[in-house]
């Protein structure tokens, strides 16, 4: 079984990913770093978050381009 994130996180992590997905890696660091610049989020875990589920997705994604 997975995580269970809460729909609000998703959400974001996909807008940020349309809207800035050549700036995102699968490095979690850079994720928070750019997750602050591009969002107005001020708590740190919900930018954990986010950044993680965005980290999650990329990883999915390069693994079912194999």
């Amino acid at each position: 079984m997975g995580n269970i994130r809460p729909g609000y996180i998703k959400s974001l992590g996909h807008q940020l990913l349309e809207e800035h997905s050549d700036i995102f890696t699968t490095d979690f660091s850079q994720n928070k770093e750019n997750v602050t610049k591009y969002t107005t989020i001020e708590s740190k875990e919900i930018r954990n978050r986010v950044a993680g589920y965005i980290v999650r997705q990329l990883r999915v994604k390069a693994i079912r381009k194999r």
